[in-house]
């Protein structure tokens, strides 16, 4: 029995060698480091990621410490600069190095699914070398004083294999049902894959901090009807551009603590940004209510604010049917994608933590967006800054041309439509009469409301900024009139087949993009056919380049 209880030891020993994981812990402790910095200081962390100037740290309670590369020891410094070179190394295209976009550097993301495997035939074998070596014991050494004492000691030892083996199963169970992730980080090819859908009316840049998005806040689709508790506010366009334009974080942190998203904070400004250039606001308005139960949102879960600002209440579900189920419909302001009811894989939505989201396969946070509160973003999980009026900054300030108006009581809008490029009509009726605002303004930067109130009719006019231009980037054609790619999910190879319409272009480039920015096939001369039996499974983008712009279609390849 004493030998028994040894290889009890011995293996408890190897389970927890093979395994090396704290309850509730998503990293082994031979990856805790001390990390010394130049004022004399120290810090036990583990490494996540790091950009130019900063590296990103994970104390062993999981905080979240982002340390600036120069406060850091020489060795530690140069630990940084050989893990990034190794993270690079690992991250080469398969037939490519060339970059078509800047981009923050990448990050390794770890599997356990191969080092389960290996811990689960070593499992097997160190359990079955356990039972046969006991029971040679037992039969060779024949210390048994009768028969019973035979059973009840080969019974003892049937239990403890039993148990070993049980146990042996549930630590890896636990091992396997548990991902690290390397907390990757975003990158600008990442970003631009989710508004590139929406371009011309989006326009995109990005330096190493921050992925900017500019636009004129109005929206493709309709606005204001069916609101049936109206503040009197109408849609005008922003100038979201230039220094103004939208501030993405390209390195979102972990917070130790997220900040809830509810009737106390960030009731100004936005919380995160739609595909198509749209700000998303708090569900709670700055009055804390929620805006969609107290009837203030059209059919689009929007409405015009205090500057006639055109924005969000609600996840923005309906950007899936423009980008795709598996593209981000919104990105919050702490830089983490909202997706909809689709995980980034195509696969069903999981379930959803207190912050409304979860981590994702491919190593980054992210939200979801439901019908129900609360919509989109329940706690803001990344590291944010809000100003003394608890708005989230950086973000781009709205101006109006006119002071904010009352609520108009029992009014319901039933129609909002535009007058050309430069006004719109807004009918409502109230109490059976059925009433309206014409609005339009100049290049100038005049601003006329004419309001027409049981056959009445009134004007205001005002005196404002000129209305702004988006400024001139890469046209994006339409894709699916230019090409059509299948299978998609590929596996081995893609075809690629132009429309009819594609006869007026003339192709100059076909080049496939994996989701780091980083080109893994191009050809200066069309290709039909494209080999990816080499390529690692994931998402893609195909490009088309003609003498009038790029048509961008993603893919799935599938390992």
């Amino acid at each position: 029995m004493k030998n028994i209880l040894i290889a009890l030891v011995l293996f408890f020993g190897m389970v927890q060698q093979m395994h090396g994981h704290n309850p509730g812990s998503s990293h082994s402790t031979r990856g805790l480091r001390e990390w010394h910095l130049k004022n004399g200081k120290h810090l036990h962390a583990y490494y996540l990621h790091s950009g130019e100037k900063t590296v990103v740290l994970e104390r062993k309670n999981g905080q979240i410490v982002e340390v600036p590369l120069q406060s850091l020891a020489g060795p530690d410094q140069e630990y940084v600069k050989s893990k990034n070179k190794s993270i690079q190394h690992l991250n080469k295209p398969v037939n490519s190095v060339e970059k078509v976009v800047p981009q923050t550097p990448l990050k390794q993301e770890e599997s356990t699914g191969q080092a389960s495997k290996k811990s689960m035939i070593l499992l097997v074998i160190l359990l079955l070398t356990t039972l046969i070596w006991s029971i040679i014991y037992i039969v060779k050494k024949q210390r048994f004083k009768s028969e019973f004492t035979l059973r009840s000691r080969a019974l003892a030892l049937v239990s403890v294999s039993g148990f070993l083996l049980i146990s042996g199963l549930l630590v890896f169970a636990r091992g396997a049902g548990s991902s690290q992730y390397s907390r990757a980080g975003n990158n600008a090819a990442f970003l631009d894959s989710a508004f590139t859908p929406f371009k011309p009316a989006v326009n995109t840049r990005w330096d190493n901090n921050y992925f900017y998005v500019e636009s004129n806040g109005i929206p493709a689709h309709n606005m204001m009807v069916g609101i049936t508790s109206w503040q009197q506010q109408v849609p005008l366009p922003q100038c979201y551009i230039g220094t103004n334009a939208w501030s993405i974080p390209l390195n979102p942190v972990m917070a130790s603590v997220p900040v809830p998203v509810n009737n106390k904070h960030f009731l100004r400004g936005a919380i995160a940004l739609a595909a198509n250039g749209i700000p998303i606001f708090n569900p709670y308005t700055n009055t804390g209510v929620d805006a969609f139960l107290d009837g203030q949102l059209d059919q689009w879960g929007g409405h015009s604010g205090r500057a006639d600002d055109y924005h969000y209440h609600t996840a923005p579900l309906f950007l899936e049917q423009s980008a795709g189920p598996i593209t981000p419909i919104a990105f919050a302001l702490d830089g983490h994608a909202v997706y909809g009811s689709k995980e980034p894989d195509g696969s069903s939505m999981k379930p959803l933590d207190a912050n409304h989201g979860h981590w994702g396969a491919d190593g980054r946070y992210h939200y979801h967006g439901t019908p129900a509160a609360p919509y989109m973003v329940g706690q803001m999980a990344g590291v944010v800054t809000e100003d003394t009026t608890l708005q989230i900054i950086p973000q781009p300030a709205a101006k109006g041309v006119r002071p904010a108006l009352t609520p108009l009581k029992d009014a319901v809008i039933t129609g909002f439509h535009s007058n050309g490029n430069n006004g719109y009509t807004l009918i409502y009726s109230v109490n059976g009469s059925v009433d309206s605002v014409v609005y339009s303004w100049t290049s100038g930067g005049l601003y006329t409301y004419d309001f027409y109130k049981s056959g009445v009719k009134t004007t205001s006019n005002y005196q404002g900024k000129a209305p702004c231009m988006m400024p001139s980037g890469t046209t994006y054609l339409n894709a699916d009139a230019v090409f059509s790619v299948y299978p998609n999910p590929a596996r081995d190879n893609l075809t690629i087949r132009l429309t009819s319409q594609t006869g007026a272009f003339s192709i100059q480039t076909l080049s496939v993009i994996d989701l780091s920015g980083r080109v893994v096939f191009r050809q200066n001369n069309f290709s039909e056919n494209i080999s990816t039996r080499n390529w690692p499974g994931g998402h893609y983008l195909v490009c088309i380049q003609t003498n009038q712009g790029i048509a961008v279609k993603r893919v799935l390849i599938q390992p």
